[in-house]
């Protein structure tokens, strides 16, 4: 198994200063009060998170999934370990729950948004999975439900909390390596469960209609649910939103882009010779920052290894799971100095997370941070799917020009009753 392919369950540790405390929570925890959660989704992370955040000692109240083979056997789990925990195929259930402090989403995609949007609404705070989002302004919804509720509201993109990633951004923010006119980003080859499968009745143990939610209607297909949805559109982005999630945000916080967006963004792909599935199986994309700089998005390309490399007027630095190395190899042995910017200090992400519920300051992958993550991603698929440049404005947030076509990309409608209105 190669680093990248290391899962992200073992991930955790990362740096810099809190931000301003946020509202006081709904009750005062004591200090060795339980937060109680609901998790919603327990696939393969679902059951991650469940098992980190037991192994922080919350208490698991409520388990949320459409497939009710997974749900009982995540129940019966549970149980084992002393819980007394209820399931359910609807999440709107748990967020009725005055128990409840806080809920973690780990669906596909499209699932991201209303969970966390409602959640907020309802008092809750949120751990949401990464990518934070299927579209761009379910991520500015996201965020503003957050505010709006004085919710705290932590994105799933594990990377920041681990010491490696942490060092190799406070090397580039104080100019270890100088001036950065680039940055190179590597995703993990497209790894479809292919051939596709002929359409089927879905199986007795799944709530299709609930599995599709906000999706288009179409026909159950078993290569497009569980794990599969991230090949297709309707639901993901492939692996620039899976693993661009993870390295742009690590290329977005060396630079201070935690806050803003490219201006621009071009690039070039492969998709399936036989079109098993739609997302990319190759891709290389460029996207332009206000201040010059570029991050170049690569999927199998051969100049580009998979993690975040920095390259600078003095070297470089490139940074993974496991791995930090720079060029000179000197490079990553330098500390900081006394006058230098320290970056959020985070050991545990799950842990993180608990912690700000009761400090409400803000965590080390707030809300803001996931969306701008997320659509740079999202702004890459869009260049890929229409095949040229497009213009960005990261302060407003829109497509700069009369671009249609790219506008229309941007959102997709929901499948109604479903809104984030």
């Amino acid at each position: 198994m190669s680093k990248q392919q290391l899962s992200r369950r073992t991930f955790l540790a990362a740096s810099a200063v809190f931000a301003a405390p946020l509202i006081i929570p709904a009750r005062a925890f004591g200090a060795n009060e339980r937060i109680v959660t609901a998790h919603i989704g327990i696939g393969g992370q679902g059951s991650g998170n469940l098992k980190a955040f037991m192994g922080q000692g919350v208490a698991p109240a409520a388990i949320v999934d459409v497939d009710s083979k997974r749900l009982a056997s995540t129940i019966k789990m549970v149980s084992e370990k002393g819980f007394k925990v209820d399931g359910y195929d609807d999440y709107r259930k748990v967020l009725e729950r005055k128990d409840i402090d806080a809920i973690v989403v780990s669906t596909p995609d499209h699932w991201h948004a209303l969970p966390t949007v409602h959640g907020c609404q309802a008092g809750k705070d949120v751990y949401c999975e990464k990518p934070l989002t299927l579209t761009i302004p379910e991520g500015r919804a996201m965020v503003e439900a957050a505010r709006a509720h004085n919710r705290i509201v932590q994105t799933g993109s594990q990377q920041r909390s681990d010491a490696k990633f942490r060092k190799a951004c406070e090397l580039v923010r104080n100019g270890k390596i100088g001036k950065v006119n680039k940055v190179l980003v590597g995703l993990a080859k497209s790894n479809f469960g292919g051939p596709p499968v002929a359409d089927s009745e879905p199986p007795a143990e799944l709530n299709y209609d609930m599995w599709l939610g906000p999706a288009p209607q179409r026909p159950y297909n078993q290569k497009r649910v569980h794990y599969n949805f991230r090949f297709f559109w309707d639901y993901s982005g492939g692996q620039m939103t899976n693993w661009g999630a993870h390295h742009i945000d690590i290329a977005h916080w060396a630079l201070g882009f935690d806050h803003t967006g490219p201006v621009s963004t071009e690039g070039t792909a492969e998709f399936h010779p036989e079109k098993w599935f739609e997302v990319s199986t190759a891709c290389r994309i460029t996207h332009k920052y206000g201040n010059g700089v570029e991050i170049v998005v690569g999927q199998e390309q051969k100049d580009i290894p998979g993690g975040t490399t920095f390259i600078g007027e003095k070297g470089t630095i490139f940074v993974n799971r496991g791995v930090l190395r720079g060029t000179p190899a000197e490079l990553v042995e330098q500390e900081l100095s006394s006058g230098d910017e320290s970056l959020y200090v985070s050991s545990n992400h799950h842990k993180n997370f608990l912690d700000c519920i009761k400090s409400r300051e803000l965590p080390i992958c707030d809300v803001e941070i996931g969306h701008r993550t997320a659509s740079a991603c999202h702004l890459g698929n869009i260049a890929i799917r229409l095949g040229r440049k497009i213009e960005w404005d990261p302060v407003n947030e829109k497509i700069v020009g009369n671009d249609p076509e790219a506008i229309a990309l941007v959102n997709r409608p929901y499948r109604a009753p479903w809104s984030l209105k």
